[in-house]
């Protein structure tokens, strides 16, 4: 799964009388006695047969639900899997003899207890049952949503979600075939994980039947029903596959002229990943579905889904989403190996399915299509990771899971970023050769079946023969926090020091790594690993050092400050990854208290004419979360927007700027992404009047029918900069257009820009009227929210919003977009108002049931923000005033 916003839907129950479920809470008595992570091994399913009567029009679908078990020993009841399911009939059949049972759901996030009226026998049982239920508003369970005039269905099941479209037993560790057959109304398209065996009328209906799949865990099964458009193809044989791979890809009707580009470009990325693993693609078909409200997407076996505005891409689609359809798209297929035919026998070795295909959504995309410059973005995201690995509250990526309410940690950016960071480390530290080797053999000993960590560890370790370095990534999975390596010279040596970073004011519990540290002078390339606190790192050579060659090493490095002017004086120059990995420890250094201010912007400087645009926009763009901190004083907003067009305005000025559709079409994707990152920080931090003009022009022609007088590149800020200019009338003209948008990509685009630096009247209009709106999602009213709080301006009228509404809020949300939710206030940076918010919301976020880890880590945030801000906004100030 790659998700981006996560507002799955949760809905939670009550237990009533048994066979008819209904939303609350269950008793103390009850509660006390159920399974709240893994359910006990009495039983476990051998294959599910699934019938479910689908019909996206309606309110609830209906199913019948055959799981034969194997039961360990006699049984009088089983824990199992269900939320909000109304059972009508449950039986088991046991020796040819039909047994009733009661159904009862005893936990909100889905634990049911099957009581039988007489008790089973040890041995082979059939479960059966009859319910229905509703469909869900948002991306979890069995889920509907209108477009245009139709409706349609899709299912999401990651992480426990298909207990809201079947009774099952919802865990990874059990993989069996499942045998699908959907009813529903004639004409309708009907998906699943495996191919159709046949269709027959029933009365009105019509009964799609698919041939048994491989054995599949419940959360990666998948169903979409609806009028869908669809394109059909093939990816041709392989060396590792002799047949060719049927491909459809599947999107709403308004998106029928979308579906060429993933159709052309899939292949390609499935035979790349069928050359890495050396195996052919697991599954009998691929289909490719696009869901408009999916945040992110999801590896479902044969049948990925993902957002809209990720798969389907049209001739003028920008370099950025070209970037996102290809990192994305080999990330979920990537999972077709590691995490479909491989799965994780629990929660807690997630982390290895998500981190291994985020290195590898990178790794495969770049291979895909190398002038994208695709394979930076993973280094980005992982030193992205870095300011919460930083914190006292968090988690190691390899975390013991143990209650369901626990597994949503599981996938935040310490799992993705951080994860993927440190399989890049390992595998540049082995090879490519080694690693590759390892990720095969792993692949070979467990198909179609479960594996854990350690077994993952045992394919390394027997492939690269090394079993130090399996203890480096040991050290880097198991504990939380970040390595610093300080680097000094003396008496003619490099000598490293590492310690855990800690932000300015924080004391952490002291740590050590085992750290693959590679240094490159010039262009020699040297790597220690580091299994001492102090270690002698190398000749010291004139000129400059950088500390973490390749980019790929998971630390931060300091350095003194003649070391730092050195390595700044090769910006113009510093390979891409080498550039990113410097940016953050700089900023780091600073943020630590280490540093002065006024070296940020000498670093923005030095890196503004880099040959990447990750670079040489990276450094400016860490300057404007200065203001967002609220570092910078109002008095001073002229010289810090000064300092930004500054630097800035002339390498636009050099390129130029028409943002006229396709006017840079047949432009080199980097030099597409440099402008992009030039207009966005001129646009928006300078607040140059003369690029916000040419963006208002381009976007009121836009708005008034000449769709090509805006590139899509530019859609969100021209659309912004038009909000903004004509206020409260514009902002609800906006919010009308993107309600009544059938185009993913304008309506996101478009609400963005209804809170994009809103005035107060807008804010109020937002949390009294949009956001009561029925049009609107429950994704995209978090987005909103969001967008309120970051401003400045509106932040403390959105707070005050959240206080009186956090409950009914979150309770719509989901275990995923919870954590977002309870992390709006973390725009903050004030130690004061952390306090104020821990006292007014703490006991909304426990009542919720979730979000707790991001609410925690939330206010740390604004405790170490306001801690930075007391010691160095007046040194920040000066650094702008003094700047030249």
């Amino acid at each position: 799964m790659r998700p981006f916003l996560r507002a799955l839907a949760v809905t939670t129950c009550l237990v009533t009388a048994p066979l008819a479920l209904s939303v609350a809470t269950p008793s103390a008595a009850v509660a006390a006695d159920y399974p709240e992570g893994r359910l006990p091994d009495t039983a476990k399913p051998s294959a599910y047969r699934l019938s479910l009567t689908i019909i996206p029009s309606k309110e609830r679908f209906s199913g019948h639900t055959e799981i034969d078990v194997d039961l360990k020993t006699g049984v009088a009841s089983l824990f199992m899997h269900g939320r909000d399911l109304t059972v009508t009939k449950a039986v088991a059949v046991q020796n040819g003899k039909a047994i009733e049972a009661v159904w009862t759901q005893v936990d909100p996030l889905g634990v049911a207890r099957v009581d039988f009226k007489a008790p089973l026998q040890a041995g082979k049982v059939t479960l059966k049952f009859d319910y229905d239920a509703p469909f869900g508003d948002g991306p979890a369970g069995l889920y509907r949503v209108k477009v245009g005039d139709d409706w349609y269905a899709w299912t999401q099941f990651e992480s426990i979600d298909a207990r809201a479209a079947f009774p099952s037993f919802d865990e990874p560790g059990f993989k069996t075939p499942y045998s699908v057959s959907i009813t529903t109304e004639p004409g309708l398209v009907v998906a699943s994980n495996a191919p159709e065996k046949d269709s027959v009328k029933s009365g009105n209906l019509v009964t799609h039947n698919f041939i048994p799949t491989k054995p599949l865990p419940s959360y990666l099964v998948a169903m979409v029903v609806g009028p869908f458009a669809v394109a059909e193809g093939v990816a041709p044989p392989t060396p590792q596959r002799s047949w060719p791979l049927p491909i459809r890809i599947i999107a709403t009707k308004p998106n029928k002229d979308k579906l060429n580009y993933a159709l052309t470009e899939t292949p390609s990325i499935v035979a790349h990943l069928e050359s890495y693993f050396n195996q052919p693609f697991p599954y009998p078909k691929l289909d490719q579905i696009g869901s408009p409200i999916m945040p992110g997407a999801m590896e479902n076996a044969g049948a990925d889904i993902y957002g809209d505005t990720i798969l389907l891409l049209d001739d003028g689609a920008p370099t950025s989403q070209r970037k996102t359809f290809g990192m994305v798209v080999a990330h979920e297929l990537s999972h077709q190996w590691f995490g479909d035919y491989v799965t994780p026998a629990w929660w807690d070795d997630i982390w290895l399915n998500e981190s291994f295909a985020n290195w590898m959504g990178f790794r495969i995309g770049n291979e895909w299509r190398p002038e994208l410059n695709i394979g930076v973005g993973g280094l980005a995201e992982g030193f992205s990771a870095m300011p919460t690995d930083a914190m006292k509250v968090g988690r190691p990526i390899h975390e013991k899971i143990t209650k369901n309410g626990d597994i949503d940690s599981a996938f935040d950016g310490i799992t993705y970023g951080k994860g993927g960071q440190v399989i890049a480390m390992i595998a540049a530290y082995l090879g490519d050769n080694n690693f590759r080797e390892g990720v095969r053999l792993h692949m070979s000993r467990h198909p179609y079946g479960n594996a854990t960590t350690e077994e993952f560890f045992g394919a390394l370790a027997d492939a690269a023969k090394d079993p130090r370095v399996l203890e480096s990534m040991k050290s880097f999975i198991n504990q939380q926090g970040v390595p610093v390596v300080d680097i000094v010279r003396k008496d003619g040596r490099l000598i490293g020091t590492q310690s855990r970073y800690s932000y300015y004011g924080s004391t952490l519990t002291p740590q050590s790594w085992i750290i693959p540290v590679c240094l490159r002078e010039g262009s020699e390339r040297n790597c220690t690993l580091m299994d001492k606190t102090t270690v002698d790192l190398g000749a010291a050579k004139p000129g400059a050092i950088i500390p973490n060659a390749g980019g790929t090493g998971y630390y931060r490095f300091s350095l003194t400050p003649s070391d730092w002017d050195a390595l700044l004086a090769t910006g113009a120059t510093l390979p891409a990854a080498e550039g990113i990995a410097a940016i953050d420890s700089l900023w780091a250094q600073f943020e630590a208290g280490k540093l002065p201010a006024a070296e940020l912007i000498t670093a923005a400087k030095a890196l503004a004419d880099n040959p990447d645009s990750s670079v040489a926009i990276g450094a400016g763009e860490r300057l404007t979360g200065l203001w967002g901190d609220g570092m910078v004083a109002s008095e001073t907003e002229a010289k810090y927007r000064g300092v930004i067009g500054g630097i800035y305005g002339p390498r636009l000025g050099a390129m130029g700027f028409n943002p006229a559709n396709g006017a840079y079409k047949a432009e080199a994707a980097e030099l597409q992404s440099r402008r992009r990152g030039l207009v966005s920080l001129l646009a928006g931090s300078a607040k140059d009047t003369s690029v916000r003009k040419t963006l208002l022009d381009a976007a009121t022609a836009y708005l008034n029918g000449n769709t090509n007088a805006l590139d899509q590149t530019y859609l969100g800020s021209g659309l912004s900069i038009y909000v903004q200019e004509g206020g409260l009338p514009a902002a609800k003209a906006m919010f009308e257009r993107a309600v009544t948008s059938t185009q993913e990509g304008f309506r996101g685009r478009a609400l963005g820009a209804v809170t994009a630096g809103a005035k107060l009247d807008t804010a109020d209009w937002v949390l009294n009227t949009a956001m009561n709106d029925k049009r609107l999602r429950n994704s995209e009213k978090i987005s909103l929210l969001g967008g309120l709080f970051y401003s400045r301006e509106t932040r403390d009228t959105a707070f005050t919003w959240l206080k009186a509404n956090y409950a009914s809020f979150s309770a719509g949300a989901g275990i995923f977009s919870a954590g977002r939710i309870a992390s709006l206030p973390g725009v903050y940076c004030d130690a004061a108002k952390a306090d104020e918010i821990d006292a007014l919301m703490r006991p909304k976020v426990i009542a919720a049931g979730r979000g707790e880890l991001s609410f925690n880590r939330t206010l740390e945030t604004m405790k170490t923000c306001s801690a930075l801000k007391a010691a160095k906004s007046a040194e920040v100030n000066q650094a702008f005033i003094d700047a030249k």
